[in-house]
């Protein structure tokens, strides 16, 4: 009797719940997974309490989410620092726009949501953003 293989469609629903992990896991916070983790603990059947690696798991998940977080706000403020300092690099330096029809020189730099915006002498702004030439 043949038996058709599941490999291929194994791997191809792991990869597709992984996804989804990734992006579930991406929205939630570490408070969010504590109050996921009490309300599991709170609501254990008492005949079947969690298993210690199992709760040693979650704890292990929750210390990289934790981390990860750290992390990603460390990073979010060394590329705040090197983004002003490189802003800082252009003012008195000549910008240009991509097209060509406005040049300047930079007055002063202000870092908004949307990046940097290079204030130049004439009073007029422009949005530093690729295709800009500095000189």
């Amino acid at each position: 009797m043949d038996v058709p293989s599941t490999t291929a469609s194994n791997s191809g629903t792991t990869a597709a719940a992984a996804k989804a992990a990734t992006t579930v896991a991406s929205k939630l916070n570490g408070d969010t997974f504590l109050k996921l983790m009490l309300a599991q603990l709170q609501n254990q059947d008492p005949t079947k309490p969690m298993d210690s690696q199992e709760y040693l798991g979650q704890l292990a998940s929750f210390s990289q989410v934790e981390q990860a977080t750290k992390t990603n706000q460390k990073l979010d403020s060394l590329l705040s620092s090197s983004f002003l300092d490189q802003a800082d690099a252009i003012i008195g330096r000549t910008l240009t726009s991509e097209d060509g029809t406005m040049t300047g020189v930079v007055q002063s730099v202000r870092v908004t949501s949307d990046g940097a915006v290079a204030k130049l002498t004439d009073g007029r702004e422009m949005l530093l953003a690729s295709g800009i030439s500095i000189s």
